[in-house]
Parts: structure tokens; C-alpha cells; sequence
């Protein structure tokens, strides 16, 4: 049974009374994983509404030649593959933990007639959707819309965190190979768009990337 404490802090569940935690409390569990532990599998049967509450989860699939293509990386704190549960189909994707995490897992059947009547629950809950809905329009304009260069101008304009991550990790994401990225930094490093300290990168001209995509 999860703590009520903890569930308590969670932003989805802050204005449920005292009797309607101890509720949810009876109906969740916490589970910890290590990093590259498995979430869930594609196809998988989704039981478990999945609160994401500690670490960062990666939702793949992985094509013909067995090369994972990255379709969302997940920090704490997220729904997870809301939309498969509240259907009732197989995911339709495989999730990972690229490092130590926690989640909170509640029997969705249960919280469906219990819970998902409340307004502000059901508020979080189609929210956390229309957010998976724009991020997925992001994706379809960053990645069938732009080539490469203009690409790469675009993420690392609107995540300069991104300028840290190792190549092969910030290439996944981008769904290009880390040769083609390696050379689209080469090239902004060369034109003064962005300059290379160390093992990673900072932006030095923002106006200029920013010309390349908009």
C-alpha cells in the first residue's frame, strides 16, 4: 500500500480530503527500478495507472533493424502512458529507466469508479493528455517538417539543457544518427552559433539558429 504521505504531495491528487487519500492509499503501490529496468513493453496489457515520481523514463519503440527510435523522455512528475490505460489497449510503445526511478502504480479500474468523477482530478488527468497532444504536434513539426540543420536549431534553441546530453542520447531524440549531429554541431561551432567548453556546448548567437528554423 502506498504512503498517504507521499501521495499527499503529488500535485495530481492535493485537494482530495484526508478519507479520499487514505482511499487512493489502498489502491496504490510504489515500485523502484534500476536504471535500464523495463516499465513496460510494447503490446504489453496496461493494468496500472502510472504516476512517474523519481528519475527519468524514456518511451521507445524499436524498428525492423532492432534500433530503438525515442519517442518521449519522461521527468518526475508524469502520468505515463495515460491514454493506452484510460482506452483500455496494449501500449503502444516500450518504456525504460535511463536512470534510477520510482513510480506509483494505481489500479486503474478502481480509481476509474472512485476517483475520475472528481472535476479536479479529472481536470489533471485530461490535461496531462492535451499536454501529450501538443507535444506530439512539436514532434511532427520538428521532425517531418524541418531537415536537419534547422532541426537541431530548433531543440537546442528551446532546450539548452539539451547541450549537455551525450550525442548518442541527443541524436536518438532527434531521430538522426550521431554522425549527422556531430556534423551539424561541427558547423555551428565553425559559424560562432554556439561554442564547445569542455564536454559540452553553450549557445553564443541565438538570433542566428533561430533564422535557420523560423
Amino acid at each position: 500500500m502506498q504512503s498517504v504521505n507521499e501521495l499527499r504531495d503529488i500535485k495530481f491528487f492535493e485537494n482530495l480530503s484526508q478519507e479520499e487519500l487514505d482511499q487512493l492509499a489502498t489502491i496504490s503501490r510504489k515500485r523502484r527500478f534500476s536504471k535500464g529496468e523495463v516499465l513496460f513493453y510494447e503490446k504489453d496489457e496496461p493494468r496500472f495507472l502510472t504516476l512517474l515520481t523519481d528519475g527519468i523514463l524514456k518511451v521507445y519503440k524499436t524498428d525492423p533493424k532492432n534500433n530503438e527510435i525515442v519517442l518521449h523522455r519522461f521527468n518526475p512528475k508524469s502520468l505515463i502512458a495515460e491514454m493506452a490505460v484510460f482506452e483500455g489497449v496494449p501500449y503502444p510503445a516500450s518504456a525504460a529507466f535511463e536512470t534510477d526511478g520510482t513510480v506509483i502504480e494505481i489500479d486503474f479500474i478502481k480509481f476509474k469508479e472512485n476517483f475520475l468523477c472528481s472535476p479536479d482530478i479529472a481536470f489533471a488527468f485530461f490535461k496531462s493528455l492535451t499536454q501529450k497532444i501538443k507535444y506530439l504536434e512539436d514532434v511532427i513539426a520538428l521532425n517531418i517538417v524541418l531537415d536537419s540543420t534547422a532541426r537541431v536549431a530548433k531543440y537546442i534553441c528551446e532546450n539548452e539543457d539539451a547541450l549537455q546530453m551525450k550525442h548518442n542520447q541527443l541524436a536518438q531524440y532527434l531521430h538522426m544518427t550521431p554522425e549527422t549531429l556531430s556534423r551539424v554541431f561541427k558547423k555551428f561551432a565553425k559559424l560562432g552559433f554556439i561554442e564547445k567548453e569542455g564536454s559540452s556546448y553553450t549557445i553564443k548567437n541565438h538570433e542566428a539558429l533561430t533564422i535557420l528554423f523560423e
